[in-house]
């Protein structure tokens, strides 16, 4: 075979710092549409967004060319940097360090869509930690809870 030929629609979340109230309703359109123009010069698609002010669900399809690791490095260290370039109220403004990610199968994918799409009404019955336990669970992910927050 000639080339790379992948499917991997992964299910990225994370928080702001401290789980910190920092992404604005204001913006919050506008970030996920600069995360979209940052996975593109990645080769990769953003393919869903969605949160609240404190984290970020992002469903995206990642190219064989770069790591987990590395896209979630790009996406958050340029959005951090497009918010304190055009958001002057929101300088303090940061992720926490680490994120989950979370294979997606094609045939599941409308369903994460809608999950990410509803997650105010999500919200109303858990708070972020809860949700972020839940999935880790859900995907069978061992972690140590003393390590999770930042």
């Amino acid at each position: 075979m000639s080339g790379n030929l992948l499917c991997c629609p992964m299910h990225f979340v994370w928080s702001t710092s401290n789980r910190e109230p920092m992404i604005s309703p204001e913006w919050q359109g506008r970030l996920y549409s600069y995360i979209g123009g940052i996975l593109k010069k990645k080769n990769s698609r953003l393919i869903r967004a969605g949160g609240l002010s404190d984290h970020i669900h992002l469903l995206v399809s990642v190219p064989s060319t770069i790591t987990f690791g590395d896209l979630v490095n790009a996406i958050k260290s340029n959005s951090s940097r497009w918010v304190h370039d055009n958001f002057r109220k929101s300088r303090s403004f940061a992720w926490q360090n680490g994120y989950g990610g979370f294979a997606v199968s094609k045939s599941l994918e409308p369903r994460v869509m809608n999950y990410i799409t509803n997650q105010e009404k999500h919200h109303r019955k858990a708070d972020f930690k809860k949700e972020f336990i839940a999935l880790l669970e859900k995907h069978r992910v061992e972690y140590d809870e003393r390590y999770l927050w930042d």
